[in-house]
This record gives structure tokens, C-alpha cells and sequence, in this order.
């Protein structure tokens, strides 16, 4: 009995090891080149959280390593009770990203110009944060997973019929997946932000509902679907069964890229399915629409240093975090550029 047990423990582990060979496992985002504020350093204060910064990247040639990243959202994991809080950078947020002097600009250009490492150093830098590693995927990834699990149950308004239906032209073209056009309800609501009904869809209609950001809300609205969509996928995965599992892996793993290593992924993947996602939130949680010379229309943290404040107790119950001198520094940079 136990040589049975250890061959399958083998077995099980071997074919794991194989499928995380066909993960871009990057060499370039080396977790030693993210910056880290000097204050956070050391600091007790997310002692016992591991910090992830996940992105969504409007990748159109397979490239993971450049493309505006379009999501960025920071997963924060209390490592003692398995709770998870998502917080959705919006991707307009006029923010320090860095380069080789201080740049500033809209958040999601920081993935654009220096990749994973240069978008964590931002989040790291601009809110006291120690991330080190992420994940990337692109609309291929996020098409084959949801189709793999059988598709999302989805509210849906008229609009968010109509915007969505519009978006599946691109993604289809995209990924070269499927779909079906869904039928806006006769007549047109007087209301057209009501929900209408639950939707059945599939992987080409919840990435392109993720994309939408032309109804109330903007972005921030978007960011919520997008947060939507990745309750319901964990939520359906930890219902899956081992077959399922394989074929996500399968189809999923090679379009994925990440500075873990192997070993660092086989050792997080038995406590994977105890994580439960608590809550999610955008951030900045205080702010103001402005247009910016030469950068355009942004979301401008009103101001970043209370913003900062309010997210460390959001995520980490620290009701009295003083910001670094950095995040002071920037906070009043943005300030003096924008007046907020």
C-alpha cells in the first residue's frame, strides 16, 4: 500500500513538473530589480501577506513582456487565514512609473515600457508595497479557461449587452474563438443600466464584458467586471474535478508568463484551493478626473499620501501606517502638477 501511494505521489508530481515546464518562466524579471521603498524594507507591517501583482496585457502578437497592461490588480494573501483581497489599479491613475529619472504617467504604461519589472517597482513604489513576483496572461488565456469551465453565469444591462457584442467582433478575431451574438431585449428599457436578465457566456463574451468601459462608471466599472469574472472562475475551479484541471493546465500554462520558478509554484499549488477571495476594491479610493498636458484624461489619487494610508489598512488592518518619504515625495509631485 504505501509503494502504491508513493508511486502515485510520483506520478502526480512528475506530470505537474512537466506541464510547469510549458509556464514562461522569465528570466528577465528578476525579483532582485524591484524596487522597494527603503521604510518597507524590513517592515512589519504586511509580515504574514504575500503580495502578487497579476496582469491583464493587451498583448496582440503573444508578447507578455511589453503591451500597455491593461489589469493590473494587486492580490494580497493573508498566509494565516487564506483570505484574499484584489485591488484593481485603474489604468488611467496619473502615477510615478519610474524609468531611469521620475516619469510620470498613466499607470498602465509602465508595463509598456519596462515590462513586469518596471510595473511592480511602480506599484511598489508609488504605495509602499513589497511585490516581487507576478503573473501575466493575455485574452487568449482568459477565453480558454472560461471556456474550459463551462462558461459564466453574468447579469447583464442593455447597454452591457450592446458594448459587449461589440467587443466580440475583436476578440473573436483575436483568438480565433467562437461566438453567439446575444439578443438585446424588445423594446429597448427606458433605463438601459438595469440588468435585463443572467446570461449564459462564454469565453470570447465574458473577456469581451471585461473589456467594457464605455457605460457608467468608465473604468472603474470595468475593473469591477474584470473582479466579477475572476470571483466566478476561482469560484468554478475549486468544483472542478482532476480531468478538468489537466486541460486547463494543458491549455492555459502556455500562454502564461511569471517570474516564479517551478519549485516556488509546486510548493503554493496544495494550499491553492483553501484561498478564498473575501472582498475587492479599486484604487485610488479617493479621487478626481482631470486632463493632464501631454498625458490626456487621467485619474488623478486625491491625494496619493491618504490614498496610501487607507489601502495599507484596506489590505492589512493597519489603521495608523505612516507613508514612506517616497510615497510623500510623489504624493506632493502630483500635487503641484495636477492641484489635487
Amino acid at each position: 500500500v504505501v509503494l502504491l501511494v508513493l508511486v502515485g505521489v510520483l506520478f502526480v508530481y512528475a506530470n505537474i513538473t512537466n506541464k510547469l515546464g510549458k509556464i514562461d518562466i522569465s528570466d528577465s524579471a528578476d525579483s532582485a530589480d524591484v524596487k522597494v521603498n527603503e521604510q518597507v524594507v524590513g517592515s512589519k507591517v504586511m509580515k504574514g501577506y504575500t503580495n502578487i501583482a497579476l496582469f491583464g496585457v493587451d498583448s496582440r502578437d503573444e508578447n507578455l513582456d511589453s503591451s500597455n497592461s491593461d489589469t493590473t490588480i494587486v492580490a494580497s494573501i493573508n498566509n494565516d487565514t487564506k483570505e484574499v483581497k484584489l485591488v484593481s489599479i485603474y489604468r488611467d491613475t496619473y502615477l510615478n512609473i519610474g524609468q531611469d529619472k521620475d516619469k510620470y504617467d498613466k499607470a498602465n504604461a509602465a508595463y509598456a515600457i519596462g515590462g513586469p519589472v518596471q510595473a511592480m517597482s511602480m506599484l511598489n513604489t508609488n504605495m509602499d508595497l513589497n511585490i516581487k513576483n507576478y503573473v501575466a496572461v493575455d485574452f487568449n488565456a482568459l477565453v480558454k479557461v472560461i471556456d474550459l469551465l463551462g462558461g459564466l453565469d453574468v447579469d447583464l444591462s442593455y447597454e452591457e449587452i450592446e458594448h459587449m457584442n461589440n467587443y466580440c467582433v475583436e476578440t473573436s478575431k483575436l483568438t480565433g474563438k467562437d461566438y453567439t451574438p446575444l439578443e438585446k431585449p424588445e423594446p429597448k428599457p427606458e433605463d438601459q443600466e438595469a440588468i435585463v436578465g443572467t446570461y449564459h457566456l462564454n469565453g470570447v463574451q465574458a473577456t469581451s464584458y471585461c473589456r467594457i468601459r464605455y457605460t457608467a462608471g468608465d473604468d472603474f466599472k470595468r475593473t469591477e467586471r474584470q473582479r466579477e469574472v475572476i470571483m466566478q472562475i476561482v469560484s468554478k475551479a475549486k468544483t472542478m474535478d482532476i480531468s478538468q484541471v489537466n486541460d486547463i493546465i494543458d491549455a492555459v500554462f502556455p500562454l502564461a508568463a511569471t517570474n516564479y520558478t517551478n519549485d516556488e509554484l509546486l510548493a503554493m499549488a496544495p494550499q491553492l484551493l483553501t484561498y478564498d477571495i473575501v472582498d475587492t476594491t479599486g484604487f485610488p479610493f479617493d479621487k478626481a478626473a482631470a486632463t493632464v498636458k501631454g498625458k490626456g484624461s487621467c485619474v488623478i489619487p486625491v491625494n496619493l499620501e491618504e490614498n496610501v494610508k487607507q489601502l495599507h489598512e484596506y489590505l492589512f488592518g493597519t489603521t495608523d501606517y505612516q507613508p514612506s518619504d517616497e510615497v510623500k515625495a510623489i504624493s506632493s509631485q502630483i500635487t503641484t502638477e495636477t492641484g489635487y
